[in-house]
């Protein structure tokens, strides 16, 4: 007659600790990846077969917390054209503490998503729409639902009370990771470049929000891929972009290239300045 063994305590608490490590990693690889150097700034390219596959992919592992990537685009295209001044939509510079900035990111992303404010012409367009994703999966009814399988799944593997701490992040995960990035990308930290800005480098190896926190040198070079630029400097989302590109996945050749220089020969008046190619941008309806 067969004997079931338990499984050691530790299993439970291993299952749950995975689950959350790689749902918070694969949720901001793919915000940074799709959302941010992709849809906001196309930093590279890719066929409309791989946008639709990433676009899904985004939506199933964001899950509750997944961004509309309309609003996202165009708030960040705002927050780089007006950078810590009173129009930027989540500047730590400009409000009180964490809490209001968040807040405030909310209510600008919802006017935008929800089309409450018109935007201007120069922030809209060349990002990727899919209404089925964005608007009727992107609901509040397919959010409850996913927060409910998170919930379930907390339900059959956590076996004490600290483990149901981790839950409520599963259901915010964006805003977490937007949040983190804009408050500490803007307020602790070094410089490599001088701006008019207060963007900071936060983490030099950024594992915690795969390259997000080099906010600035995202803010030197906008259009580069690669958000790391000195040689103690590592993006992790960059080197997997990098796989994507040689794997044909998605299109570098037309990628501007970050550069570095030390501060010295940044402030030298003679230096010319330095050209940066210019990538084709998408017409408007781009995604339809």
């Amino acid at each position: 007659m067969a004997v079931a063994v338990a499984a050691p305590a530790y299993v439970e608490a291993v299952a749950i600790l995975l689950f959350f490590v790689i749902h918070w990693q694969l949720s901001v690889f793919l915000q940074s990846f799709f959302h941010h150097r992709y849809g906001a700034h196309r930093q590279f390219t890719m066929s409309k077969g791989w946008e639709r596959f990433f676009h899904v992919f985004t939506w199933a592992v964001q899950g509750s917390s997944y961004l509309n990537p309309r609003a996202y685009a165009i708030m960040h295209r705002m927050h780089h054209a007006f950078s810590d001044t009173p129009k930027d939509p989540h500047s730590p510079v400009q409000q009180r503490n964490f809490f209001a900035m968040m807040w405030r990111t909310k209510e600008q992303y919802e006017d935008i998503k929800y089309r409450r404010v018109a935007v201007e012409p120069r922030f809209d367009g060349g990002y990727p729409e899919w209404k089925l994703i964005d608007e009727t999966l992107g609901g509040m009814g397919p959010a409850v639902a996913w927060g409910t399988l998170y919930a379930l799944y907390y339900i059959a593997f956590a076996t004490h009370w600290w483990m149901f701490l981790l839950l409520p992040f599963h259901w915010f995960l964006g805003p977490v990771h937007g949040a983190i990035v804009n408050w500490f990308g803007h307020k602790l930290g070094y410089r490599n470049y001088d701006s008019d800005d207060n963007s900071k480098n936060t983490l030099v190896f950024d594992v915690l929000t795969m390259g997000e926190l080099f906010q600035n040198n995202h803010h030197k070079w906008g259009q580069s891929p690669n958000f790391a630029v000195r040689w103690f400097e590592i993006d992790p989302a960059w080197q997997m972009i990098r796989v994507l590109g040689w794997l044909k996945v998605i299109d570098l050749s037309g990628a501007q290239k970050a550069r570095w220089a030390p501060r010295r020969e940044q402030k030298t008046a003679a230096r010319p300045p330095i050209s940066t190619p210019i990538l084709p941008q998408p017409s408007p309806m781009d995604g339809e």
